[in-house]
């Protein structure tokens, strides 16, 4: 999730090219708002978006009862925001841009190796 479409989408791509499905949204409403049948086994999410920040929308998924693992992926350097999120129980909090290899270890990581593509266990 994040309001830049070119991040969007250069994400998807990384995770169809990992084997990896992907859905992208361009809010945290869009995200909440979707009524597909999809299941998703880890977000990753913006720090500012217009509507609702990724550490309102982590915050609102957890008092709801989530566990959804969340990575966020940010350019924004705020010490504060950065302990909310994993206070919140963000399984990341990366900065952009970043390695595709270390975007993946912690996809890896919060998916579990038994959803992990075979081609790509190590």
């Amino acid at each position: 999730m994040d309001d830049d479409e070119a991040i969007r989408e250069a994400l998807c791509d990384l995770m169809m090219v990992t084997g990896l499905a992907c859905s992208t949204f361009d809010s945290a409403p869009a995200f909440l708002n979707d009524n597909s049948p999809i299941e998703v086994d880890c977000l990753i999410t913006d720090v500012r978006m217009p509507g609702m920040s990724g550490i309102d929308l982590l915050e609102r998924m957890r008092a709801g009862g989530s566990k959804l693992p969340v990575i966020v992926l940010t350019s924004v350097l705020d010490a504060g925001a950065r302990a909310k999120a994993l206070e919140l129980g963000a399984q990341a909090w990366l900065t952009k841009p970043v390695a595709d290899e270390t975007l993946l270890d912690q996809i890896k990581s919060a998916i579990g190796e038994e959803d992990w593509p075979d081609e790509l266990r190590r």
